[in-house]
């Protein structure tokens, strides 16, 4: 099993959504990357290099880019996003992969 930690950018994308969403959020991250964070899925995938994460899980409309460190047991929430349209935004602001 994982240890799932965030970032400050993570805590603070969380803190912007309504109640109802980081609820699922966290729901989504304890069930679908706990126990497999680097098995690629339909919703789970390796990035190609960016300045955001190697790791992207994908649900409904959102976004959560994460790092794992296999050697410690970490995943790394690095921030949350959603998607309008083919357009991710992050913080209220439009982000290019």
């Amino acid at each position: 099993m994982f240890v799932i930690k965030f970032t400050d950018q993570a805590i603070a994308d969380l803190k912007l959504l309504k109640k109802a969403e980081r609820r699922s959020v966290m729901r989504e991250l304890e069930t679908k990357l706990i126990k497999e964070p680097t098995v690629e899925t339909r919703n789970r995938k390796m990035l190609r290099p960016n300045q955001l994460a190697e790791w992207e899980l994908r649900f409904g409309n959102f976004r959560i880019f994460y790092d794992v460190d296999q050697d410690d047991g970490l995943i790394k929430i690095q921030t949350v996003g959603y998607k309008a349209g083919s357009r991710l935004i992050i913080q209220g602001k439009e982000y290019k992969l």
